[in-house]
């Protein structure tokens, strides 16, 4: 590989590889982060022959530039906001509120699409694999990750197939494990490490979460 993955169904199977020590264990589950973090999540849970299901998270975008995130909201009501970025910038309650209101709204369009009525896995005492397509600033996995404990599990393991150098000290106080396949120093966005990074359709998580729900019953 020359730094790069082909597409995020090759990062899937980096991963996975970084992963085999969970391999075959009925007590794993692997959930991904949508949309981007499915396909990957999917080779991930395929390979390793384990549940899969899907945990969703919303980025909370800073006003006026969405792809840099002051924060994220998950499922279940768990929410981040990183406070000394938005007193740096200077983003009113006001703002905030309103990001708020649109990304729970669009957070709730995506349970119906993706989950519809079938509740989640029960994740007490299992083994989480929480995946994406890979970390920027972190803030979609840190809720991610904060709105599991509550879900009881026996371990959370964060894996992207990349991150910055220095997001497994970022997680260390936070997940039970960091997995990344390319940690590089020079990290500007997640896209400059895949040939292919076009946008996952939500028919494209849908039926993803349809075929691993399939072959894991």
């Amino acid at each position: 590989m020359d730094g790069r993955f082909q597409d995020r169904t090759a990062a899937g199977q980096a991963l996975a590889a970084h992963l085999r020590a969970y391999a075959g264990r009925q007590d794993v589950v692997v959930l991904g982060l949508p949309r981007g973090g499915i396909p990957v999540a999917y080779e991930v849970a395929r390979t390793l022959r384990v549940d899969f299901d899907v945990l969703i998270v919303r980025k909370l975008g800073v006003p006026g530039y969405p792809e840099f995130a002051m924060g994220a909201i998950a499922s279940g009501g768990a929410r981040y906001l990183n406070q000394d970025l938005m007193q740096q910038i200077g983003i009113s309650a006001h703002s905030v509120a309103e990001v708020l209101e649109r990304e729970r709204a669009e957070l709730q369009r995506r349970e119906a699409l993706y989950r519809g009525t079938r509740p989640p896995l029960d994740l007490r005492g299992r083994q989480v694999i929480v995946v994406d397509d890979g970390m920027a600033t972190g803030a979609s996995m840190r809720v991610a990750v904060e709105s599991l404990r509550s879900a009881t599990p026996a371990r959370i393991v964060v894996a992207v197939p990349v991150a910055p150098a220095d997001a497994a000290q970022r997680f260390a106080g936070i997940a039970d494990e960091f997995v990344s396949v390319l940690s590089p120093a020079d990290f500007r966005a997640v896209g400059q490490f895949y040939v292919h990074f076009g946008q996952t359709s939500d028919d494209e998580v849908r039926a993803l979460l349809q075929h691993g729900r399939g072959r894991a019953a």
